[in-house]
């Protein structure tokens, strides 16, 4: 079975697990106190141009995003984000369980605008009884979106703007960030997303880890944040596993080279699909690549190819999302070719 269906069906990077090998008997201090998340803290802080940044590790994306939501919103407040947004639609409600509502906004292809956010917000403090109402404290950006589409430095900056003005906190969920990064044309880089943003994280699990995310507050975290990842049971004994990933993933780009991998990988699929005349549903700019396959086609490749099912197109189409990943391999992009 060919597997295209996420960037996290295979276990991690063979450097990530020679390193946990070669580390496996040392003792190691408890709870992320160790010298690998130390030396991990500094390659991102180095890595971001933020050298007073506080980071923290957790084990994964829907634990992160409540952690950290939770922990800087007031009781009263919620957090703007599209519509499509992982909080959203895919965490089960993860949010609303810390108390804390989920306001959404329409999607244009994964993403949400500076002026489509400013006039939620004019249009929200212009109510007169907008204190009977869950306060927006937030906005939640994903980058590279469900879409795999991506936010330009321009859109960052302008959407921060917003943010400021009506002291709001933007935070960015980058659990596909290392695809984000490398992707032909962008002008987003850690450095313009630690100046724009209050809180983000840098993905590991979907990025060639075992599993981990990256947490930034570029300039200062919450008060007793590592107290808010206890209390949210976010907080690994073992927190050098996750310090080690890290800290080999920003040696020698490593994290770059992981997501350059697959957005070759991805560019190739699309010639695949080009070449053999399936239609996209949106161009993607990352390793998350949507087409449109004819139902009973769909069906017949599912024997052999694991892929996501997206969204129905018509009645006879159907949307399906095909991932490359650290792992794809050009043999898998060429039998995917002899396939369809």
């Amino acid at each position: 079975m060919l597997c295209f269906v996420n960037d996290y069906s295979q276990g991690a990077h063979e450097q990530i697990l020679k390193r946990l090998s070669d580390i496996n008997r040392e003792p190691q201090t408890a709870y992320g106190r160790d010298q690998y998340c130390e030396s991990a803290k500094e390659k991102i802080r180095a890595a971001c141009q933020s050298p007073q940044a506080d980071i923290f590790f957790l084990v994964g994306g829907t634990q992160t995003n409540a952690t950290v939501i939770n922990s800087l919103l007031r009781p009263y407040e919620g957090v703007l984000s599209a519509d499509t947004g992982h909080i959203a639609a895919h965490e089960a409600g993860a949010i609303e369980h810390t108390g804390h509502k989920v306001l959404t906004l329409p999607h244009r292809q994964g993403k949400i605008d500076a002026e489509q956010l400013k006039a939620y917000l004019k249009a929200f403090y212009q109510d007169e009884t907008y204190d009977h109402m869950v306060i927006p404290g937030m906005v939640y950006l994903s980058h590279p979106t469900e879409y795999g589409t991506l936010y330009t430095k321009r859109e960052l900056e302008e959407i921060g703007a917003v943010c400021r003005e009506y002291s709001l906190r933007l935070y960015l969920d980058g659990a596909r960030l290392g695809y984000g990064l490398v992707s032909p044309g962008t002008d987003v880089t850690l450095p313009v997303i630690a100046q724009c943003c209050d809180a983000f994280y840098i993905g590991g699990t979907k990025v060639g880890a075992l599993f981990g995310e990256a947490v930034v507050f570029p300039k200062k975290a919450p008060a007793h944040f590592f107290t808010h990842v206890k209390q949210h049971g976010a907080l690994l004994a073992k927190g050098w596993l996750l310090g080690l990933q890290f800290d080999t993933l920003f040696t020698d780009r490593l994290y770059w080279r992981i997501g350059e991998h697959a957005m070759e990988a991805a560019q190739e699929l699309v010639r695949v699909f080009e070449e053999k005349q399936y239609p996209f549903f949106l161009k993607s700019p990352t390793n998350q690549q949507f087409v449109i396959l004819e139902n009973s086609r769909m069906k017949s490749l599912a024997q052999k190819v694991s892929f996501s099912v997206w969204a129905p197109q018509d009645e006879n189409h159907t949307v399906v999302r095909f991932v490359t990943s650290w792992a794809t391999r050009p043999e898998d992009i060429e039998a995917l070719r002899q396939l369809l």
